[in-house]
């Protein structure tokens, strides 16, 4: 099987880009690429579309690789201005193109620019790794903007959650993984034939890298019974159940455990919304008040609808989301698999976790 090349994220070009431009400011020299610290450790390099300069400010950008299958950002150009300031710290803004929140439940501020915390992260640490002594002298004004932005918004969920005049800087791992149903289906069968090869006919299906490393820390299994399934939910377990898998946990967070809890089989979000009804109706039975239900009915996203939930204290709301997500996916295997649920919160606590009977 041909493996499918990987790109990077929108917050990788826009740590590059600070990056280089801060080293062109110390070095007052250009540059072609540029190497970038990644969340987990890794290094990428990354080619520099353009890169100017002056005293105190540089501008470089990055065209985004996507890699196979990109999304529809792939080829976007990424700017990042770099300016010396006369105070300390480092200030994050978004320029053009890139959106600006409006909606609650994303976990950005309202009335700030989309910019999610691992890009923010990633910037801060780059310059901090490239300017080494200077950031206790000099203050940094990074501006990320995003010249097509505007253009591209429209074809991404984010007119829908509230996200406006752009697209949204984003990345958790810096890496993006190419989605190509063909591709993504051989490797979840690989990967499980893997773990029966190692005499293992128990695997933990996660729906991507952060969840995984969650659920490592609770789960004690081999390296190889962790199978990145994306979203494809009801494809994963019925290929377990064809192989011969005894026992399953399933694991994620609010946004895509929702869509299984509904009996959703392929989670991507182009293919499938989240139905805040229905999650108002797990919250409904689960005891909460007529107002919070249409509350939770109102919600923008999942993810609102985990902070109303928390905030209203609603008891068993999280269980009810896993109880069904374990009915649906062993449903989905024919009832020949044990199933585990596991919700997680997105800062790794635990919020519910149960077992199929």
């Amino acid at each position: 099987m041909n493996k499918l090349r990987t790109g990077f994220s929108t917050g990788t070009c826009a740590a590059a880009g600070a990056a280089a431009g801060l080293a062109a400011i110390i070095s007052q020299k250009g540059t072609g690429s540029v190497d970038v610290s990644l969340p987990k450790g890794d290094t990428a390099s990354i080619t520099l579309h353009s890169c100017r300069f002056g005293d105190d400010w540089a501008r470089c950008s990055v065209i985004k690789d996507g890699g196979d299958d990109p999304d529809v950002t792939h080829g976007a150009e990424i700017v990042v201005d770099v300016t010396l300031t006369g105070s300390t710290g480092i200030e994050i803004d978004g320029g053009d193109g890139v959106g600006t929140v409006t909606k609650p439940g994303l976990g950005l501020e309202i009335g700030r620019p989309a910019i999610n915390p691992v890009p923010k992260r990633m910037i801060r640490e780059n310059l901090a790794r490239v300017g080494g002594d200077l950031l206790s002298a000099r203050g940094i004004r990074v501006v990320v903007s995003v010249p097509a932005g505007r253009e591209l918004a429209p074809k991404t969920d984010n007119p829908r959650l509230g996200i406006l005049g752009g697209i949204s800087i984003l990345g958790t791992s810096g890496i993006v993984v190419p989605f190509s149903t063909a591709s993504y289906a051989a490797s979840i069968r690989q990967s499980l034939d893997v773990a029966l090869a190692m005499g293992d006919t128990s695997v933990v299906l996660t729906t991507g890298g952060r969840s995984e490393d969650f659920a490592r820390k609770i789960v004690d299994l081999p390296d190889h019974c962790f199978v990145q399934m994306g979203d494809f939910a009801g494809y994963s377990i019925q290929q377990c159940a064809k192989k011969g898998i005894a026992d399953v946990t399933v694991v994620g967070f609010i946004g895509k455990l929702a869509k299984m809890a509904k009996g959703i089989r392929q989670t991507h979000v182009k293919g499938s919304k989240v139905d805040v009804g229905f999650l108002a109706g797990l919250a409904g039975e689960a005891g909460a008040g007529e107002a919070v239900v249409q509350k939770i009915r109102k919600a923008n996203t999942a993810r609102h609808v985990l902070e109303m939930v928390k905030e209203n204290h609603v008891e068993g709301f999280f269980d009810a989301v896993t109880s069904r997500v374990c009915l649906h996916m062993r449903g989905h295997a024919e009832q020949k698999v044990a199933v585990t649920a596991m919700l997680f919160d997105f800062d790794g606590s635990l919020l519910s976790r149960h077992a199929s009977e």
